[in-house]
């Protein structure tokens, strides 16, 4: 009788998602690649921006015409290594979810309108401005003119923020789902 009573008072989401858990494993993972590759390629392209000559690599040396070159070079290598294979992933996971039949669909109650978000993106770029300088603090550029750093130090602090950002919140994230996954498999 308990089992029927937990099972009632999952979300549909909840039980669609433990019963397909496969499939949602490969799209994580599929995710989490996607972002690190587009960190990768990004680190790549900067590096090879500045030894092909495309920029300067001093930022005091940059055109406009610098930052337009590098801006669409950049767009063009995402979207060539990155952004082609998760739009082929992307027509993967809808013919995946096409197949589905509208029958489990409406049993897991799926066709719902999600809730409505506010807009909160906004503080991102702040925490993000102060997580750089903090690491140009650190690093000893705190008084080092802005002109004489090199665009390989300055994407390197990027990607250091990246990391600590997701230092910050995956490894809280990671302990819970550890810990709900423990509480969910004792369950009798």
């Amino acid at each position: 009788m308990t089992e029927q009573i937990n099972v009632d008072t999952e979300s549909g989401w909840k039980r669609f998602i433990r019963k397909h858990a496969a499939a949602f494993a490969i799209f994580i993972a599929a995710i989490v690649l996607a972002v690190a590759g587009a960190v990768y390629v990004f680190a790549w392209f900067t590096g090879n921006a500045q030894s092909t000559g495309l920029v300067p690599s001093t930022l005091n040396l940059w055109s406009m015409n610098s930052v337009l070159l590098f801006i669409l070079h950049g767009i063009f290598w995402e979207l060539v290594l990155i952004g082609i294979p998760v739009g082929i992933g992307g027509v993967i996971a809808w013919l995946w979810w096409k197949r589905i039949p509208e029958a489990e669909k409406r049993e897991y109650n799926l066709s719902g309108k999600g809730s409505k978000s506010s807009r909160a993106g906004g503080a991102i770029s702040p925490l993000f401005f102060i997580a750089f300088a903090i690491k140009v603090y650190i690093d000893g550029n705190w008084n080092q003119a802005i002109a004489s750093w090199s665009l390989d130090y300055v994407v390197g602090s990027m990607i250091t923020i990246l990391i600590w950002t997701a230092a910050i919140f995956a490894i809280p994230a990671i302990v819970g789902i550890v810990w709900w996954i423990r509480h969910e498999t004792k369950k009798p």
